[in-house]
């Protein structure tokens, strides 16, 4: 994670003596953090700040404390630990980048569109802001302002896999789906193990009637990667729309306990009954 890079230089500005016991604090947040200890990892990193409440490396503590709290699915006190860390940081890159996805988690995509907007201020050719936010601007059918920041993209770097990715998303959107699946052919012949691409293609395939083929696509990525909720989401569509639905209830199930949207997930419980 960047910020725990970020924590690890600190400890160079942090004197002997008493600040030992502040460096103490932080190295015990590492250790509970590789034991998936995030209660403690927490708690050790408010120790911390609670022992020298001026000490002008909190910010990154804070930052990681909204990580930590993130992870635990609280939110608003993620919420609040980003914007405390931007109050002492405010044109820090990770910070707001942090805080955009959580925005974006949250479902503020105003506010989250805004966070990117200033990281791209100070950084105009940030690749994952200009994609994020293109995500942003498609979820409101901004084609237009979401195919200027993939063409960004391409131009800082012409082999991002992202901006080609975006582009095959924007025509699949527009309803252009013999050229969406194109790009995707095209990228996944460039990358055949880049699974987001097998999880694109088989959206698009779905969305064509193309059932077979997307099972095919979502089959290749449950034995070749991790899949993600989203992933059993739309495996438990495409069998909604092969009849099995017993199958498909299980698959949104599933993704429900991997943390997706409980409304969305309600929805398509009643069409598997």
């Amino acid at each position: 994670m960047k910020i725990l890079a970020i924590l690890a230089a600190l400890f160079l500005s942090i004197g002997y003596g008493y600040a030992q016991t502040y460096e103490k604090f932080v190295e015990k947040s590492f250790d509970f953090l590789d034991k998936n200890d995030l209660v403690s990892a927490e708690e050790s990193l408010r120790a911390a700040m609670r022992l020298e409440p001026g000490n002008p490396n909190n910010y990154a503590l804070l930052m990681n404390l909204g990580t930590i709290q993130r992870r635990q699915g609280k939110l608003e006190d993620a919420l609040l630990s980003y914007t405390a860390a931007l109050s002492r940081h405010p044109n820090n890159e990770a910070i707001l980048e942090n805080r955009a996805g959580l925005y974006t988690e949250m479902g503020e995509i105003e506010k989250a569109t805004n966070d990117y907007n200033a990281l791209l201020i100070l950084n105009p050719h940030h690749q994952e802001a200009l994609y994020c936010r293109a995500m942003l601007h498609l979820q409101h059918k901004n084609y237009l302002l979401a195919e200027q920041d993939f063409d960004k993209i391409l131009e800082v770097n012409e082999k991002s896999v992202k901006g080609r990715l975006g582009h095959a998303i924007l025509e699949k959107l527009r309803g252009n789906y013999d050229e969406s699946e194109r790009i995707f052919n095209y990228l996944i012949n460039e990358m055949p193990r880049e699974w987001i691409l097998y999880e694109g293609r088989a959206d698009l395939y779905f969305m064509m009637g193309k059932n077979a083929r997307a099972m095919a696509d979502i089959n290749r990525i449950f034995v070749e990667s991790t899949p993600t909720a989203a992933l059993y989401v739309l495996r438990g569509k495409v069998k909604l729309a092969q009849y099995e639905k017993a199958s498909a209830a299980l698959d949104f199930k599933k993704a429900e306990d991997m943390g997706y949207d409980k409304t969305t997930i309600d929805e398509l419980m009643k069409m598997a009954r």
